[in-house]
């Protein structure tokens, strides 16, 4: 369902991704959105982008800044607006009732029972499309789509290695392969993923923080939602003093054992089946999606990346 867009629309359907981008590190575990209101005289009269789930939608914050002027403009939106009462009321609403002339979409919500604001505006009489910069818009919120999809998270793997395909000396002395550039942007991916997944072997060794330092090239300061910590620990081997507890985020100990560790108040010991190589990394994932998980920033060994890869878990 696509229309025959203009260089304006292509340049206002750009403008709202890029205030959809600012929800980068806050909206989880919501898709990133934004919107742009653009008056029939060709001016911006309203904008806005989502900023944490339960906090009104873009479209709505991009009304409000419109009022009046909303009528008769063009609303040019990174996702479907929602058609359901959720946690806000339904979006499709107040842009009807704005007496907007035209609404743009860049893609369809791939959520069940958000998806249709678009058809539901058509029926209404609003003309309203989707398409439109749509490859953009699913890439900036490539972990929801996933999720909905395939009921899996996103997954990535950041992995350093010498050129003589080491990841740490023998004797586990190494600390950093990477350089300052490298571990500066590591601190970029955490702070867009829902979680950061290790293994017991990572936590043993190098007993990390597994936190977000990101700050942006602007000096601002982005208000981080430090991302879960998800442990593979089949034997349930996590010291309590651990250093990925020093913070109030949860922290997530998939294993196979049915010991009852004593760990912090924020810990959830999940139980998951078996394989021949350790915990069954399918379940997990399907577990982390079930638990609204969007995107995952794998850090561990050379076993637990290898495993992943080798069962095609990694995006």
């Amino acid at each position: 369902m696509t229309d025959s867009y203009s260089g304006d629309d292509y340049r206002y359907m750009a403008q709202a991704l890029a205030l959809a981008a600012r929800g980068l590190y806050t909206t989880d575990p919501n898709p990133r959105v934004g919107c742009v209101i653009v008056s029939q005289q060709g001016m911006v009269v309203g904008e806005g982008w989502h900023q944490r789930a339960g906090e009104p939608h873009a479209e709505l914050l991009a009304l409000r800044a419109a009022g009046r002027k909303s009528e008769g403009a063009t609303a040019y939106i990174s996702l479907e607006p929602c058609c359901h009462q959720g946690q806000t009321p339904p979006c499709t609403d107040a842009l009807l009732a704005a007496k907007l002339g035209r609404v743009v979409a860049a893609c369809a919500d791939p959520n069940p029972v958000a998806a249709g604001g678009i058809a539901l505006l058509q029926k209404a009489g609003m003309p309203a499309s989707l398409g439109l910069l749509a490859d953009q818009a699913r890439a900036l919120n490539c972990g929801f789509f996933k999720r909905m999809r395939s009921g899996r998270p996103y997954v990535r793997l950041k992995m350093a290695m010498s050129l003589d395909g080491r990841t740490a000396l023998n004797n586990a002395s190494s600390r950093w392969i990477t350089g300052t550039q490298a571990r500066s942007d590591v601190h970029h991916w955490r702070a867009r993923s829902s979680a950061i997944m290790t293994g017991i072997q990572t936590v043993l060794m190098d007993d990390p923080l597994l936190n977000s330092r990101y700050r942006p090239v602007d000096g601002s300061e982005p208000q981080i939602k430090q991302p879960t910590v998800v442990v593979l620990d089949s034997h349930l081997r996590t010291p309590p003093a651990a250093k990925l507890f020093n913070s109030q985020r949860p922290v997530w100990l998939f294993t196979t054992s049915n010991k009852k560790g004593e760990f912090p108040l924020n810990t959830e010991v999940i139980k998951v089946s078996g394989t021949a190589q350790g915990l069954n990394l399918e379940e997990v994932l399907q577990q982390l999606a079930a638990w609204a998980i969007n995107e995952v920033l794998v850090e561990a060994g050379s076993t637990l990346a290898g495993n992943l890869l080798q069962a095609k878990l990694l995006d």
